[in-house]
């Protein structure tokens, strides 16, 4: 259950020339210790408004070569984000999607899923409600199922975000990025560098991964946050746990809803940049000085997702 870069590797073969090669941007933030000179990874900018197709869509390009994808296609269980991703993936691919979604997902994300052509259920109040009854629908009508982050295939197409930034910046690196269940900061775990660094930020009401490294192995968590919609796993994934959790270059931070609320406002005022409550863990990381630039490192934030309202 350890992501590899061979993995990486791998998924970038068959999905570079399918998904967006998202842009950087060198820019500088206001922070507590003044400016700080950062790069921006805009994968927001991706299909779907979220680096989640790229793992849906491996995963779903490789069963389909290993023959277990049927014509039922593809279903995952999803607070939003990986709905949209197994959508467009499942687009690309040429099959249906079916998605089990809390009843408590922004409306701005389940219209999405429908105009994109999936079959949507909306099922209980949190993500776990939705992925058990997932599992039995998987069951019924033989569809691939993707898990939203605790998946090889998934991990890995996430992970091919760390060979673009490695590509387009140079090393060292400290990158810093939102946790949910842990999918994406496994997947770039296994593209570090001697030398690079990887900062998990987190809701002090959503952190799976902060608490599991606090007991030593994962554990259930409550969730009371406002970034709950995008980073609602109730316990961190086993590939993050085996992957990210216990490497030595991969830190945890924690920041408050407060703050991750006055980053998005922020990064909006300062940059016309909107991007969901949960992205901006990352940002307000930064901000608050939760993370420091090392000596001759390059400070980049990976803006993971922009499905979102308007409001500040």
């Amino acid at each position: 259950m350890r992501a590899t870069r061979a993995d990486v590797d791998l998924a970038a073969a068959t999905i570079s020339p399918l998904v967006r090669r998202t842009p950087t941007l060198r820019t500088a933030i206001e922070s507590v210790d003044g400016p700080r000179d950062v790069v921006f990874k805009l994968e927001y900018l991706q299909l779907g408004g979220c680096f989640k197709v790229r793992g849906s869509l491996w995963a779903t390009l490789h069963a389909r070569a290993e023959g277990t994808l049927t014509d039922a296609g593809v279903l995952v269980a999803s607070g939003g984000n990986a709905a949209i991703g197994a959508a467009w993936a499942a687009r690309i691919a040429g099959v249906p999607c079916t998605v089990v979604i809390p009843e408590t997902a922004p409306e701005v994300k389940v219209q999405t899923l429908r105009t994109l052509g999936a079959q949507v259920h909306l099922v209980g109040l949190r993500y776990q409600d939705a992925a058990d009854a997932a599992v039995e629908l998987a069951a019924t009508t033989g569809a691939l199922p993707l898990h939203a982050y605790d998946l090889p295939d998934i991990v890995a197409g996430a992970g091919t975000i760390g060979l673009e930034v490695t590509e387009d910046i140079p090393g060292p690196l400290t990158t810093v990025v939102c946790v949910g269940g842990g999918g994406l900061i496994a997947g770039l775990a296994a593209t570090l560098r001697p030398g690079d660094r990887l900062v998990g930020a987190e809701p002090l009401g959503a952190s799976c991964l902060h608490q599991a490294r606090a007991a030593g192995s994962p554990v259930p968590v409550e969730l009371e946050s406002v970034a709950a919609d995008s980073l609602g796993a109730t316990r961190v994934g086993d590939i993050c746990w085996e992957t990210a959790a216990q490497h030595p270059g991969v830190d945890s931070v924690l920041v408050t809803d407060d703050q991750l609320i006055a980053a998005r406002r922020m990064l909006w005022d300062s940059h016309r940049i909107l991007v969901e409550h949960g992205t901006a863990a990352a940002v307000a990381a930064v901000t608050t000085g939760a993370v420091r630039p090392e000596p001759d490192s390059t400070l980049c934030i990976v803006l993971c997702g922009a499905n979102t309202g308007s409001d500040l």
